[in-house]
């Protein structure tokens, strides 16, 4: 399963505008708030979560919340993603990949699911 997102930096950067620090805890656990930069760093981090809500084929909604996934670094600063056990359980989540990038005006995240269920024969 695959979800891709993308959004426009300038929007990101309005919505911390205009409510200030509580603006990315409406989206991001208090660790991932740790992470960002600025707003670019935001707009990937929204990217991603929306990415990984498409790629379950749900979007963000009661099936999969912004606090059910968690991205976080590794020691190389690589973006990884984890997900709560509920979405573990109820998409049967084997393997999860995530790609941030930034150009220009934007940001695009891609989210890959490897998922126990895809293998099934219905």
């Amino acid at each position: 399963m695959i979800g891709i997102d993308l959004i426009k930096i300038s929007r990101m950067k309005g919505f911390m505008e205009r409510f200030g620090e509580k603006a990315l805890s409406r989206f991001l656990l208090p660790s991932e708030v740790e992470l960002i930069k600025n707003h670019k760093t935001a707009s990937g981090f929204w990217a991603a979560k929306e990415a990984c809500a498409k790629a379950l084929g749900v979007g963000i909604s009661s099936e999969c919340g912004f606090y059910d996934m968690q991205i976080y670094k590794t020691e190389n600063g690589a973006p990884k993603l984890k997900v709560s056990d509920k979405l573990l359980k109820k998409f049967a989540i084997l393997d999860i990949s995530l790609s941030i990038t930034h150009d220009g005006d934007y940001a695009i995240a891609v989210v890959a699911i490897e998922s126990a269920s895809a293998y099934k024969i219905k």
